[in-house]
């Protein structure tokens, strides 16, 4: 089964194949257990294409019987809201499922256009504050946007923001990895919730709590102290159970 954007009717053959060449094609840019490649399409198009993994037990009959939307189906179809409401992120192409003869989901696919931008969040871990603390404003703001729009993505996290810095010193955005998104009304608290999960110098997370709190109309030095006691607890639970490559200032 596959769904396609109609912009991209015409690589729809192409895209057809792409399964079949997943494998042994492309340039790897991520592999845990999904698996990210970028193709290029007969006429330039630069493709970002996501292999999920086959999903294992109750999960794969829940997605086979459509109880819950495979991911790749909700990567698919969330982009259209967010670009709707002016939030920035890759145009989705197709998706693709494979199912077995009992009609088993097996791997699925999402295939959008590959965002350009090179550089994630992670990069805050060793900037400075000439770099981080207007970061700490961008991504307060861009995270409003969201929130504004009624749309809570359920891991925003460091990796899944991409980012370039323009001449003018702005900073342009691009959201990925969209497939656990929550929409509805976000509540001040619930938004400032969504933020404790970045990695990087504590003032640069105190920043994002306080602009944060501004643009909600409240008081920074009340979002902060919750924003760090929300931060550190989470941190703390987290780092029981993973492992990180650097320090974590809690």
């Amino acid at each position: 089964m596959m769904m396609i954007n109609p912009t991209y009717e015409h690589l729809r053959s192409y895209i057809e194949r792409l399964p079949l060449v997943f494998e042994t094609e492309g340039r790897e840019i991520y592999r845990l257990r999904n698996l990210i490649k970028v193709f290029e399409a007969p006429d330039g198009t630069q493709l970002n294409v996501k292999r999920y993994h086959v999903p294992r037990g109750l999960s794969r009959l829940v997605y086979s019987l459509s109880i819950r939307k495979p991911k790749g189906y909700r990567a698919f179809v969330y982009p259209n809201r967010l670009l709707a409401n002016g939030i920035p992120t890759p145009e989705p192409v197709a998706y693709i499922e494979e199912c077995n003869s009992i009609n088993m989901l097996g791997y699925s696919y999402f295939v959008s256009l590959q965002c350009p931008y090179e550089y994630t969040l992670y990069e805050m871990i060793t900037a400075t504050p000439t770099l981080y603390m207007p970061m700490a404003d961008a991504v307060a703001k861009l995270a409003t946007q969201m929130h504004a729009a009624n749309i809570l993505h359920l891991d925003f996290t460091p990796g899944n923001i991409l980012w370039r810095k323009n001449a003018d010193g702005d900073f342009n955005f691009c959201i990925v990895d969209i497939n656990r998104m929550r929409f509805g009304q976000v509540d001040f608290e619930d938004g400032l919730k969504n933020l404790i999960k970045f990695w990087g110098p504590k003032e640069f997370l105190s920043q994002i709590f306080r602009t944060y709190a501004l643009l909600h109309g409240v008081d920074p030095s009340f979002a902060q102290r919750l924003g760090l006691e929300w931060r550190q607890q989470f941190w703390k639970h987290y780092l029981k159970r993973h492992q990180v490559p650097f320090v974590v200032e809690v």
